[in-house]
């Protein structure tokens, strides 16, 4: 007999919290050093700061386990907010230039600079993602209205602009300078403690509470502009407010790890299977969603790689490309 819809999506919640919790509990016990599970153990419960394979645990693997988590849920709330204004089902946050201005932002910082600052990075992340998504909105006329083909296309071209400014300074910049750039370029959870994490942390979480804010506006945006209008919502304000979260939680990701492609595609689109269009319910899962996939790519890439683990935006591009393909060809087949 199939369950109730209320029984199954309350499984299906509480599966994908186990799913977080064994991936976040596994993470801090795989590396290229091999590190028995009783250190791992005593590193967590009793730690000695002059061992050096609690240093390892404590100082790495734990703020690494837990920036996975944070940053697949800033791109899981990101993708579904993004979803909803732009009411595209295969949209995410780079559709709107945000990563594309985040990272040109930064690589400027690091070719004027010539290292990789945390907070420099972080903040340098935030005000490029902010010109990006503006400059979108206003190439896209949001004056004249919200028209979501529009907004796509023109932040389409945007990103080909920016990104190709990217290069064009990379190319051209000192080696350790391009070196530098490449080793974020690619999306990694590498190196990255808690100097990454609190900060990060310091803007994703007020983010997400945002986002989940915005659960009921965004419903009423999701039923159509006219209709939304009737309700007394403020399509122009929920605009103006959504972009800022979805600002604010992609430019945040990017900064801290670079770029990670589709899991702000697939995070929400997968939580609507089960939790249908209602954002109060789509948001928090779409969160768990990405925190699982960010986590699972990054914990797959060490397990595969062994002594040269693979970067987790690569993982997550070999996990959420296939789920990607997917996704098209189901929309492709409900249109015919």
């Amino acid at each position: 007999m199939t369950a109730p819809a209320p029984r199954l999506r309350h499984l299906t919640l509480w599966a994908t919290i186990a799913c977080v919790a064994l991936i976040a509990l596994a993470s801090p016990f795989v590396g290229p050093r091999a590190i028995t599970v009783q250190d791992t153990l005593a590193a967590l419960t009793a730690f000695d700061p002059s061992d050096g394979a609690h240093l390892l645990v404590r100082e790495q693997r734990l703020p690494r386990a837990v920036l996975a988590l944070v940053l697949g849920a800033a791109l899981g709330a990101a993708g579904a907010v993004m979803q909803t204004l732009t009411r595209n089902p295969l949209a995410d946050p780079g559709l709107l230039g945000i990563s594309a201005g985040a990272t040109l932002a930064i690589v400027c910082m690091i070719a004027l600079s010539g290292r990789i600052d945390v907070g420099a990075t972080l903040w340098a992340g935030i005000v490029g993602a902010g010109l990006g998504g503006a400059a979108v909105f206003a190439l896209g006329g949001m004056a004249q209205g919200h028209d979501p083909v529009r907004l796509v296309l023109a932040g389409a071209a945007l990103s080909i602009v920016l990104l190709t400014l990217t290069r064009v300074i990379t190319v051209n910049a000192e080696a350790h300078v391009f070196d530098q750039f490449r080793h974020w370029s690619v999306g990694s959870l590498q190196g990255r403690g808690w100097s990454v994490l609190g900060p990060a942390a310091a803007l994703i979480l007020p983010g997400c509470l945002a986002a989940f804010a915005l659960a009921r506006p965004l419903d009423a945006l999701a039923l159509g502009q006219d209709f939304g209008q009737s309700l007394g919502a403020d399509p122009r304000r929920i605009w103006l407010a959504a972009a800022a979260v979805i600002v604010v939680l992609s430019g945040a990701a990017t900064a801290a790890a670079g770029p990670i492609a589709f899991v702000g595609l697939a995070a929400p689109h997968l939580a609507r299977h089960i939790t249908g269009p209602a954002h109060r319910r789509l948001l928090p899962l779409s969160m768990l969603t990405g925190a699982a996939l960010v986590s699972l790519a990054d914990l797959a890439g060490r397990l595969i790689g062994g002594a040269t683990p693979i970067d987790v935006g690569i993982m997550a591009a070999l996990i959420g490309g296939p789920i990607f393909v997917v996704l098209a060809r189901r929309l492709r087949r409900t249109a015919l």
